[in-house]
């Protein structure tokens, strides 16, 4: 099977270097969605050096950050599953009290529809965000 994340993930990217990509994700109902991806087949942090693992964490916390200055959630989830794609990659989701799951997690059943939040200029918030952040 081809791995779906083993060439650049599909979204708008806001960073990347020789080592990971970071997209914005088009996720209805879930502006903000970000993804961190580890460019080389990696399954597991534990897989990383310690160096590796840093630098990762760290775009973690800077997609976070981003998100949070840009789009005040009330919440953010951060998530590494990888059940049905075993590469390595962190979700970084922006929550809100009135998104369509909030408090439950965003698989969960919907409780409501979606408020609409974002807007077109998103991704670009976003990259200056992490510019200056």
């Amino acid at each position: 099977m081809q791995c779906e994340l083993c060439r650049q993930p599909a979204g708008d990217l806001l960073y990347q270097d020789d080592k990971l990509w970071m997209v914005l994700v088009d996720e209805p109902g879930y502006p903000g969605f970000c993804r961190v991806v580890w460019k080389s087949h990696v399954k597991e942090m534990t897989d990383l050096s310690a160096a590796d693992r840093q630098h990762l964490m760290d775009w973690v916390w800077r997609a976070e950050a981003a998100i949070r200055q840009t789009m005040r959630p009330a919440k953010i989830n951060l998530a590494s599953l990888g059940n049905v794609v075993p590469h390595l990659h962190w979700h970084v989701i922006p929550r809100f009290e009135d998104d369509a799951h909030f408090p439950s997690p965003i698989w969960a059943a919907p409780r409501r529809e979606a408020q609409a939040r974002g807007g077109p200029d998103l991704a670009a918030r976003l990259r200056q965000a992490l510019r200056t952040g």
